[in-house]
């Protein structure tokens, strides 16, 4: 499902016009967005939580050149689902609707 999708099925369901609908999900977008680059976790109960996670300095190596490169520590954004959302998922009837 794409985003246009998602707004379209909004749309639908509440009788809101589009462009609304638009601007509010761009608008949740953008805020998850500037909150985990700002180093906040956001969560959504009963969905899940949005959090950033830090991965520690490594040594790699460049296969092509055969090197070691130093890979320096960084922060990397992660979603874990909650766990009603898990089982909604894991019970739900997925052979109907995969294309």
């Amino acid at each position: 499902m794409t985003k246009a999708e998602i707004i379209t099925e909004i749309s639908s369901k509440t009788g809101i016009e589009k462009v609304d609908v638009q601007e509010t999900v761009e608008a949740f977008f953008k805020v998850i967005k500037n909150s985990m680059v700002g180093g906040e976790n956001v969560y959504v109960r009963g969905f899940g939580s949005f959090v950033v996670k830090k991965r520690a300095k490594k040594t790699a190596r460049n296969i092509s050149k055969n090197t070691a490169i130093i890979i320096p520590e960084h922060f990397v954004p992660s979603f874990k689902p909650a766990k009603t959302f898990v089982e909604k998922v894991k019970t739900g009837n997925k052979a109907s609707k995969v294309k």
